[in-house]
């Protein structure tokens, strides 16, 4: 696993930064240690029989071999049976602490789709970073757009699948300040290793500095950089690329202004309407070559946003590349 680090006892974990993860650790250390006992002592018990009691010529088969002994037999199942009980109900009591939120956690929506997170804040800021404060509960309340996944932070000992139709939740209390991987621990399909992200925990006063910042970013950078923002954040860059790449959407460079041959034959002009409509309804026209696999936006993205990624497309229709501009990868959710 990515990232394990041998901690003092000699137990290979990821380090703990979670107020839930000593439990967790203490609870997997035990019934680690057990298990290793016990199939030490068994199969020790076993090779030591197998040589001692081996067929030798010249040994004789015993007239009358041992066939039970209670006090034996009460034992190796009374034993096993009071550590099982044990881990039970230490196992019980952890799932509880885990899956019990504090009243007053801090709610965050995540979406999960085809290969990215998307994490939702109370006042409607979306980042593909999920930014918490340190030391505070954060409760997290997610869906999938597509098909199951499952977030797993390994430094905080969390992991849920995130299921398309319903809702899962999850709670945590980061207890140190950084950044920690978050992977998606269910196959989903093609870039399923690509589906990455952070947890970056800040220090006291520092998320709601940066929660403000960030929610004002379409009020204080130029359109078509706001734009190069949203298409990096909101999932855009995992299908359509700006370097003319193949993926699973059209590439963004030189789409502006040109003609789109769409499915059936007919043809259009990509401009500003063709775009939102793209972005709002995408089964309205699909493109050529592409199948009809990119989620609605509408709801999810403001007209302020739609304008700025309008902007950042129509920058790419020269040869030049904005300043700081991300290429897109070669895959990702949408079909247009």
């Amino acid at each position: 696993m990515v990232g394990l680090l041998l901690t003092e006892n000699g137990v290979m974990l990821p380090p703990q930064a979670s107020s839930v993860a000593p439990a967790v650790d203490s609870l997997f250390k035990f019934i680690f240690w057990i298990s290793a006992f016990f199939f030490l002592l068994i199969v020790g018990l076993m090779l030591a029989f197998v040589i001692r009691f081996r067929k030798r010529p010249g040994h004789q088969k015993a007239a009358h071999p041992p066939t039970h002994n209670t006090l034996l037999e009460l034992t190796w199942s009374g034993i096993p049976l009071i550590l099982v009980m044990i881990m039970g109900v230490w196992g019980f009591k952890v799932f509880l602490d885990i899956n019990t939120p504090p009243a007053n956690a801090y709610e965050v929506q995540v979406t999960g789709q085809k290969w990215k997170w998307l994490f939702t804040y109370p006042n409607g800021y979306v980042d593909e970073v999920l930014h918490v404060p340190v030391d505070q509960p954060v409760r997290l309340v997610m869906t999938s757009e597509d098909v199951i996944h499952s977030f797993f932070v390994p430094a905080f000992r969390i992991k849920r699948d995130v299921v398309p139709g319903r809702y899962t939740k999850l709670w945590f209390r980061a207890t140190k300040t950084g950044k920690f991987q978050v992977f998606c621990a269910e196959y989903c399909g093609t870039s399923h290793s690509d589906m990455l992200t952070f947890v970056e925990v800040h220090e006291p006063g520092g998320f709601e500095r940066w929660l403000e910042a960030a929610s004002n970013l379409l009020n204080t950078l130029p359109p078509a950089e706001a734009g190069r923002r949203l298409y990096q954040s909101r999932g855009c860059s995992q299908c359509h690329s700006v370097d003319g790449s193949g993926g699973i959407g059209p590439t963004f460079q030189k789409l502006f202004g040109h003609e789109v041959v769409l499915k059936g034959g007919a043809r259009t002009t990509a401009d500003e309407n063709y775009i939102r409509e793209s972005i709002l309804e995408p089964m309205a026209k699909i493109v050529a070559g592409f199948e009809p696999v990119m989620p609605t936006y509408k709801g999810r993205l403001k007209d302020q946003e739609i304008t700025a990624l309008v902007a950042y497309i129509k920058s790419l229709s020269g040869e030049a590349q904005p300043e700081g501009g991300q290429q897109g990868g070669n895959h990702g959710s949408t079909g247009r």
